[in-house]
């Protein structure tokens, strides 16, 4: 759980006024390269002996703004930023492991970490096993000599396990084996996976952090040690650095975050609530809900239970029926846009997972993924009540 200063970490988060003139926004700095005073100073910042900026692939004044401010949010020593999500992801796990090294991961989680993780074992020698996050000992029973990543996502995308953060922190310490979580759905608002124990926190800037379906952008968040090791290993050679102008969109999301997230917290909840007494509706999974299997730990280790829920409309046809009949909720791909956003995940983001496969992960077929918006909870229960009524 965390305090209040959320509120205003999130409007403050990044600004450093006396470094650029006093300007409250942090200004967007649109150089590739920065001129040095002399020979010394440029071989010195050259060669990270003393602070400074020398191409913006490797360094940016805007883009540090952007990594203070994912440092202050989640109480990490140190941050990067990344041009993606999927680059942020990439990075760490690339940084952390060599061919031989084995990975544990949830069997539920985004569908192109799963892509990356397979692509790892089939591209570059190293093993991975799923287990089903919910359950702790899976964890453990599932580490072998040569682990050195336990992957954590949660609540897990799309189907909202929840996993015990600490339990697993304290699992993977013991073996002295590095903790990677993607706290995309949560956001800092609702979870602080590093006050958990974990290592390294991963997101999708694209999603709740930026906020308003404008730009792509990631982050990773955590030690020095950690960060530093990402930073001079794949995030350097991968290229996958953020431009200013978005690493700049991010931070003016970020000052809305904590009022944002109240809204989704609150309209998420009243939505799983109506879903779960609906009589077309077979399951609904939503953290928030004393149905759900892993309440309990929710309630232990986040603040809010988030935007995201899923529910399951019993096959592909009624899932693609409830779409076309939406009229305010937007069919699309991605979440934690301000505007309500839905998908059915079997015929559109793990269309073309094999179904034995997607069913053991969780994705039923008649599985929704809804990103509850901030417009008033009574229109977006309308609109889906209306729909629900015509499959």
């Amino acid at each position: 759980m965390q305090d209040d200063s959320i509120f205003t970490r999130s409007v403050h988060a990044g600004e450093d006024p006396k470094a650029h003139h006093g300007a409250i926004s942090t200004p967007v700095f649109n150089a590739s390269i920065f001129a040095f005073e002399d020979a010394e100073s440029g071989a010195a910042i050259h060669n990270y002996e003393q602070p400074g900026y020398f191409y913006s692939r490797l360094g940016n004044p805007t883009t540090e703004a952007l990594e203070r401010a994912m440092c202050e949010l989640e109480q990490g020593e140190a941050a990067l930023a990344f041009a993606s999500g999927m680059a942020a992801i990439s990075a760490a796990l690339f940084s952390l492991v060599k061919s031989g090294d084995h990975i544990v991961a949830p069997e539920s989680l985004y569908i192109t970490t799963n892509s990356l993780l397979n692509n790892l074992q089939e591209q570059f020698g190293v093993a991975v096993t799923y287990v089903d996050a919910a359950e702790t000992h899976q964890y453990a029973e599932a580490i072998r000599p040569n682990t050195k990543i336990l992957y954590l996502e949660t609540p897990a995308n799309p189907t909202l396990k929840i996993t015990d953060i600490a339990a697993v922190a304290q699992i993977a310490k013991e073996r002295n084996i590095k903790t990677v979580l993607d706290n995309t759905f949560a956001t800092p608002f609702n979870q602080q996976p590093l006050s958990l124990g974990i290592d390294a926190v991963v997101h999708s800037a694209t999603k709740y952090l930026g906020g308003h379906s404008d730009l792509t952008a990631g982050a990773v968040v955590g030690s020095t040690e950690i960060i530093e090791r990402i930073e001079f290993h794949a995030a350097r050679l991968f290229g996958g650095n953020i431009a200013p102008q978005v690493a700049w969109l991010v931070l003016r999301g970020i000052k809305t975050l904590a009022l944002r997230m109240e809204r989704h917290n609150e309209n998420a909840f009243a939505v799983a609530n109506m879903l779960a007494s609906h009589p077309k509706i077979r399951t609904v999974y939503y953290p928030g809900l004393e149905s759900h299997p892993q309440h309990t730990i929710a309630r232990k280790q986040m603040r809010g239970f988030g935007g995201m829920i899923a529910f399951d409309v019993g096959s592909v046809e009624a899932g693609r029926a409830l779409m076309n009949n939406l009229r305010l909720c937007t069919l699309a791909t991605s979440l934690g846009g301000v505007e309500t956003i839905i998908q059915h995940s079997a015929s559109m983001t793990n269309a073309k997972t094999p179904r034995d496969e997607r069913l053991k992960s969780g994705i039923t077929d008649g599985l929704i993924r809804l990103s509850v918006g901030i417009e008033r909870v009574a229109d977006i229960i309308a609109d889906l009540e209306n729909a629900l009524e015509k499959i």
